[in-house]
């Protein structure tokens, strides 16, 4: 692409807004560690939950979905729609009760939950684990799949491409969130979350349009299916085929097998970034920093519907038009860039680039800002300087956010793929959820469950990379790694949790008297603390967590539908999707509140 005058303005007009911001909040993040990494605990749900989807649309998300729809279909987006009921539950099950623990940061949680040097090691190793080397490699992929934007769009090398995300986004990215802290991380998201979402149904648009219009795209589509063959599936589907073969792989069809581990095993048992059992990470310090409990919930329910609702169609419409427009294409995620760079106009290509900026920019706030607290609250002021001043620890948490920066910058430049860095997470992740989740509503649980588990998941996974069950890279050998490790892990920590002892006694009853939970599970510990309200309010969040889930995917199918056809399927769909909507709002408007 050659840039203009009007495309350079687009941009640095963007940059200057983000920087503006950063600076507007210096002062109101940098009165203490509380301001600057969860805005003093005065966050509206809307600005919280806009945050959390500005965060997870990432540079890489509309190369990634590309991908996935060129070789499996729409299905092949269960890969990520599978994670909804666990974001879900964190809504009705976990939200109020993080809220109510008064963290600074989820890793924390050890320290309150468990107790002596197993729950100091658990704390102290997490937030090295997912502070720095977790968190690394995150910005590693995000960086990864920026550079190949940029070397696509300024027609340059990917080691030129890799020097200006390095040198310049990455570096002006930790100047605004070392500046505005978490304040300053939220309202750069708000505005780059409405550019990025008119940026990419703009790319739709187009993409559509030089398929021919939708009904000459799903012609198409068609004529493509019956030409390859009777093995291809059928891209529009936004199912399996579940007559296939569980490990039939082939063009446009997600294989039964990944689909059921998808929507079985995946959402309860991995651990990823966004989409935590049980809640965790940025999401977790988003509901810290939440007004009140209702707030953290509704930010929460709204992060949700907007993640898995109504951000996907643009991206999957120009996903289908990229399988017509470019058949064959070695390498699919390049697809969508191919859309940008040669059909939307050259009037606009500026402001598409700084929506590419903005989703790269927001992903990589949010990661310094909460790697950051990891490696400041819960190791640096816990281990190694316990008794400073809070501006002090500010000044660390700066420092640490340019630490942070150098670190991903070296990551970005050792990772092969994107998908690399996608499959290293999620199989290091595999199995842990169970005691994530157990964690809050089951007493027995201990740190040794949770040392044991995040101790057999790394070491299976890493095992396992050695070890193929279906072609290498394929969507099968991933669904079986899967189930081995989710399996081996599980076994581990159970036989663990009952073969050590339970939590001192006046552990798990400060624990129950801060955060009250379900009494199921803590039955032996409420005998105790009689003086604590009892909350019995499992069976009506179960319900509103079924109501939500039905809600999001009816809304989801409902707008494919009325995109793709049939029409009147769609609006019925989206009808019961506004019905469950109206239960749901019922429901939480008869919940019990703490604040």
């Amino acid at each position: 692409m050659n840039f203009t005058l009007l495309d350079w303005s687009a941009i640095v007009l963007y940059l200057g807004i983000t920087l503006v911001l950063g600076l507007y909040f210096r002062s109101r993040s940098g009165k203490s560690v509380d301001d600057y990494f969860v805005s003093g605990r005065n966050v509206s749900w809307w600005l919280a939950g806009t945050s959390m989807v500005a965060t997870t649309f990432a540079a890489d998300t509309p190369l990634v979905v590309t991908g996935l729809v060129y070789s499996q279909g729409i299905a092949g987006n269960w890969l990520w729609w599978a994670f909804l009921p666990s974001g879900m539950m964190t809504v009705f099950l976990f939200a109020r009760l993080w809220r109510r623990s008064g963290l600074l940061t989820d890793v924390q949680f050890a320290e309150m939950r468990y107790s002596g040097k197993p729950a100091a090691f658990l704390r102290g190793f997490r937030a090295i684990y997912l502070g720095l080397l977790m968190n690394c490699l995150i910005l590693g992929w995000v960086t990864k799949a920026m550079t190949s934007i940029v070397a696509v769009t300024l027609g340059t090398s990917d080691r030129n491409a890799l020097a200006i995300c390095v040198l310049f986004l990455i570096p002006f990215t930790g100047l605004y969130v070392a500046l505005g802290g978490l304040w300053g991380v939220l309202w750069t998201d708000l505005f780059q979350f409405a550019l990025k979402m008119a940026i990419v149904i703009g790319v739709a648009w187009y993409a559509v349009a030089a398929a021919g219009g939708m009904s000459s795209l799903l012609a198409r589509l068609a004529e493509m299916r019956i030409a390859a063959g009777p093995g291809a599936g059928d891209a529009t589907a936004f199912f399996p085929d579940l007559s296939r073969p569980l490990t039939q792989e082939a063009i446009w069809v997600l294989p039964v097998l990944a689909f059921l581990v998808n929507i079985g095993v995946q959402w309860w048992a991995f651990w990823y970034p966004g989409a935590e059992p049980g809640g965790g990470g940025y999401i977790a310090q988003r509901i810290f920093s939440a007004k009140d409990e209702r707030n953290g919930l509704l930010s929460v329910l709204w992060f949700n519907v907007a993640h898995y609702a109504l951000r996907p169609w643009p991206w999957i419409l120009t996903a289908l038009a990229a399988i017509v427009l470019y058949p064959h294409l070695e390498h699919p995620e390049t697809g969508y860039m191919l859309v940008v760079s040669q059909h939307v106009p050259p009037a606009l290509r500026g402001i598409v680039i700084a929506g590419f900026m903005a989703a790269f920019m927001s992903t990589i706030a949010t990661q310094l800002n909460w790697g950051a607290s990891y490696l400041v609250a819960d190791f640096y002021r816990r281990f190694i300087k316990r008794q400073a001043s809070e501006k002090h620890y500010v000044v660390a948490s700066r420092l640490v956010t340019v630490l942070l920066v150098i670190a991903s910058a070296l990551v970005a430049a050792l990772l092969q793929s994107v998908g690399e860095g996608w499959k290293i997470v999620l199989e290091t992740g595999a199995g842990t959820g169970a005691v994530y989740l157990l964690r809050w509503y089951w007493w027995r649980i201990n740190a040794w469950s949770e040392i044991s588990a995040m101790t057999a998941a790394l070491v299976m996974s890493l095992g396992l990379r050695f070890t193929t069950f279906h072609p290498s890279g394929s969507a099968v050998d991933t669904a079986m790694r899967a189930l081995v490790v989710t399996g081996v892990t599980t076994v581990v920590w159970l036989i663990v949790t009952f073969a050590t002892r339970p939590e001192p006694q006046e552990i798990l009853l400060k624990f129950y008297r801060s955060v009250r939970p379900q009494i199921t599970g803590w039955e032996p510990i409420a005998a105790i603390a009689t003086e604590v309200p009892q909350t019995r309010d499992l069976g009506r969040n179960l319900f509103s967590w079924i109501l939500g889930c039905l809600m999001v995917y009816m809304a989801l199918f409902g707008l494919g539908h009325v995109l793709l056809g049939p029409f009147w399927e769609g609006i019925g769909l989206l009808t019961a999707s506004a019905i469950c909507a109206g239960a749901l709002y019922s429901n939480i408007l008869r919940s019990s509140w703490s604040d």
